[in-house]
C-alpha cells in the first residue's frame, strides 16, 4: 500500500483533511459490512479532527451505532478511591474522550474501550515490582521504560496485569477483526502512545510503561496533579506492533516541535529510537500509512522532498 504525506496549512486545515479521510473510510467500509473499528488517540492534536467527526456523525453522514472504538493508552495511578473514580478523573484519557468526542455525539458509538489502567492500583504495582525483581525486565533507551512482565512471574498480581490487563486488551481488539483506522499523534522524540524511544518494535503489542521522571514533574508543574505522589507514574499503552496492525494508520502532527521526529521517520531507515518510523515497515507489509501534517511540522519534509520521494513516500503539498 502507498505511504502518503499530506502537508496542510495549519492546525484547522490539518483537522479538516484528517476528518475527511476518516469519514470517507467509515463510509466505504460500512458500504461493505455492518461494523467499523476505529482507533483513537488523546492529546491536543486530534481534537479538531474529533469535532469535525462528531459534526459529520450528527449530520447523519454515518451511523455511530455501527462503530466500536479502542483507545491507545490510559494512565495508572490517577487519584481516586476506586477504578470508577480514577476513570472519571479530569486528567484521565477516558474523561478526555468523553469531553472531546463521545460527549459531542448525538447518537453514541456501539461500544468504546480504553485500556484498563484505572483497574491497577499503583501502590500495589510498585510494591509487587519491588518485591519480585525477577518477574520483570526493562526495555527502552530513554527515561520512559517498558516494564515487561514475564509469563513465569511468581507474583499473582503481576501475572494478572500481564494476562488480564495487557493481553486481554490485545485479544479484544483481535476478536473484532482488528482496527480499520488508527489515529495517532507523535511525541517530541518520535514516540507513539507510550511506546517510548528504544523500546523494540516486535514483541510489544501492549505495554506497561514507567513514565519519564520529567513527564511526571511537568504534569505537576503544569497543574494537572497536586504533587508527584498523587500523579500517575505508569501507563498502559498499545505498542507500535499493535498500533501498526491496523488497516490504515493516520498520523497527525502540528507545530514546529514535531519537525525533527517527522523528518527522521521518513528520511532514514526504521529504528526503535524513533518509534513512528515503524510506519515504513507497516507500509511495506501492505498497510495504508498516511501522514497529515501542517506546514510548521513539515518544514524539513519539504526541504528534503526529493530524498523522501526516492524512498517511495509520496508528498502532496496542500498548504499553498
Amino acid at each position: 500500500m502507498p505511504f502518503k504525506v499530506l502537508v496542510t496549512r495549519d492546525f484547522d486545515h490539518m483537522s479538516e483533511v484528517a476528518a475527511s479521510i476518516v469519514v470517507q473510510d467509515i463510509k466505504n467500509t460500512l458500504n461493505k459490512r455492518d461494523n467499523y473499528i476505529l482507533g483513537l488517540a488523546t492529546g491536543k492534536t486530534p481534537t479538531g479532527l474529533y469535532k469535525h467527526l462528531a459534526k459529520a456523525a450528527n449530520a447523519g453522514e454515518f451511523d455511530c451505532s455501527q462503530i466500536r472504538s479502542f483507545n491507545l493508552d490510559e494512565y495508572i495511578g490517577l487519584p481516586g478511591e476506586n477504578a470508577q473514580q480514577r476513570a472519571l478523573h479530569p486528567e484521565s484519557y477516558s474523561f478526555f474522550m468523553v469531553q472531546e468526542l463521545f460527549g459531542l455525539l448525538e447518537k453514541k458509538f456501539n461500544e468504546v474501550t480504553v485500556p484498563w489502567g484505572t483497574l491497577v492500583d499503583q501502590d500495589r504495582l510498585l510494591a509487587e515490582l519491588k518485591a519480585n525483581p525477577g518477574d520483570w525486565d526493562e526495555q527502552g533507551a530513554d527515561k520512559g521504560r517498558a516494564i515487561v512482565i514475564k509469563a513465569s512471574a511468581q507474583s499473582e498480581y503481576l501475572r494478572w496485569i500481564r494476562r488480564g490487563i495487557l493481553d486481554a486488551y490485545r485479544e479484544k481488539i483481535e476478536r473484532t477483526g482488528g482496527i480499520d483506522l488508527q489515529v495517532v499523534g507523535v511525541g517530541g522524540r518520535g514516540h507513539v502512545a507510550f511506546h517510548e524511544s528504544g523500546i523494540p518494535f516486535e514483541g510489544n503489542k501492549m505495554l506497561l510503561v514507567k513514565l519519564d521522571d520529567n513527564t511526571v514533574a511537568n504534569a505537576v508543574k503544569d497543574g494537572h496533579f497536586p504533587s508527584k505522589r498523587q500523579s500517575p507514574w505508569y501507563a498502559v499503552s498499545m505498542g507500535a506492533q499493535l498500533v501498526y496492525s491496523a488497516k490504515t494508520v493516520l498520523l497527525l502532527a502540528s507545530g514546529d516541535r514535531k519537525v525533527d521526529p517527522i523528518v527522521e521517520s521518513l528520511l532514514h531507515d526504521p529504528t526503535p529510537l524513533v518509534p513512528i518510523s515503524y510506519g515504513q515497515i507497516f507500509s511495506r507489509r501492505g498497510g495504508n500509512m498516511i501522514y497529515v501534517i501542517d506546514r510548521a511540522a513539515a518544514e524539513k519534509v519539504l526541504e528534503n522532498a526529493d530524498r523522501i520521494n526516492q524512498r517511495g513516500i509520496g508528498i502532496e503539498n496542500m498548504s499553498n
